[in-house]
């Protein structure tokens, strides 16, 4: 089953996440998206807050990239794969064309589609404020947006985190045609 859970920074996602990965029994992987800036103490100390967080048995991968791949070579279905987060990985690649992306994009979502483990996604939620200034920022915005809503669009579930508490959509909401 693939599982999406989307909300808003320090909302409580990534909690959430772990919480349904925890719950599953199964033997958990965990993909890092993040890139490692050691002359950055700030973003370590967050990478740092999200690693103590996790449990010892849990098997960690760090794939600021290669997504995909990383999801098809894992195949055991006594596993459940928690990745951590859409809009870190994207960021790693938003230097990446328009068509380069697309083909990205699809790449990963063939891969969900066929790949023989449970794997739930963290997604940012970018669109609720202005439209960004810069162009960057509109296009980081606009594909982590369109990336969200084809992941959601073929999830069993999705959660909407706020506040500290966790919606899911697929139980209250009617996913658009």
């Amino acid at each position: 089953m693939i599982s999406l859970v989307t909300g808003a920074t320090r909302s409580g996602k990534s909690e959430w996440a772990e919480h349904l990965a925890m719950r599953s029994q199964k033997n958990v992987i965990y993909i890092a998206t993040a890139t490692r800036y050691p002359d950055d103490a700030e973003w370590e100390a967050r990478l740092q807050k999200h690693s103590d967080r996790r449990p010892e048995n849990w098997q960690t991968l760090e794939v600021p990239i290669e997504l995909a791949k990383s999801i098809l070579e894992i195949n055991s279905d006594s596993a459940y794969v928690l990745v951590d987060s859409l809009g870190t990985w994207l960021a790693n690649l938003l230097e990446e064309s328009e068509e380069s992306w697309i083909k990205i994009e699809n790449e990963l979502l063939e891969a969900i589609q066929v790949c023989a483990v449970d794997i739930i996604f963290v997604s940012e939620e970018v669109g609720w404020g202005i439209v960004p200034e810069y162009k960057l920022g509109r296009i980081f915005r606009d594909r982590l947006g369109g990336l969200s809503r084809k992941i959601g669009a073929i999830a069993g579930a999705v959660y909407l985190v706020t506040g500290g508490y966790a919606v899911n959509l697929t139980q209250i909401g009617e996913r658009l045609p």
